[in-house]
């Protein structure tokens, strides 16, 4: 990819929050700031522009500043519908992301993520840690849309099996400057015993 090329950033907060109790997770506090704010924190400086995704309490996302981008696809169809509303509103070529309860995200995500690009033929890199692909952190060509919208179409609704039908470039863990920035929560223990950083 181009060195010019311009990103948006796209943190993913339009989940139910299951494993959390059903909160809204990006708003729940991890040492006196909402996980949201902690991300916002982390991505903002490696991309252009940043869009919120979210389906709850939009006007609490909306005062942090940035966009928010609620899905166009009912019922909480998970990530993949998220990624499909920021693709449609993404006004640069392309679009980063990664989930609100990731809050200590590596620095390098994105940078990594373009180096992947730029050495592997395709059109979208994911991250990888020795659990496996991380889906949600992700640098992906605007006009992958298309094809997001067909598979969506078609009653597709898994991350992974959208990507299982591409070409992925992926980033090994230990590429990152930090690769336990990875960590993420799923549920309320998570908020007390996830390292701090």
């Amino acid at each position: 990819m181009s060195g010019t090329s311009r990103i948006t950033g796209l943190i993913l907060a339009g989940g139910l929050g299951r494993r959390m109790g059903g909160v809204d997770k990006g708003l729940q506090p991890l040492d006196g700031r909402r996980l949201v704010e902690r991300v916002i924190e982390r991505l903002a400086p490696q991309v252009d522009a940043l869009l919120v995704n979210a389906n709850r309490n939009l006007d609490a996302y909306a005062a942090l500043g940035h966009p928010v981008v609620a899905d166009r696809i009912g019922g909480f169809a998970g990530p993949l519908a998220g990624i499909h509303a920021g693709l449609s509103l993404c006004a640069t070529p392309w679009l980063a992301t990664a989930p609100c309860d990731a809050p200590f995200l590596p620095p390098d995500l994105v940078a990594h993520l373009r180096a992947a690009l730029e050495s592997q033929p395709s059109r979208i890199a994911v991250a990888r840690t020795a659990d496996g692909p991380q889906p949600t952190f992700a640098l992906m060509r605007r006009d992958l849309l298309p094809e997001l919208e067909s598979f969506l179409a078609g009653g597709g609704r898994r991350i992974q099996d959208w990507y299982g039908a591409l070409p992925v470039a992926t980033v090994a863990m230990v590429d990152f400057a930090d690769a336990g920035a990875f960590a993420n929560l799923n549920s309320p223990d998570d908020l007390e015993t996830l390292p701090r950083a």
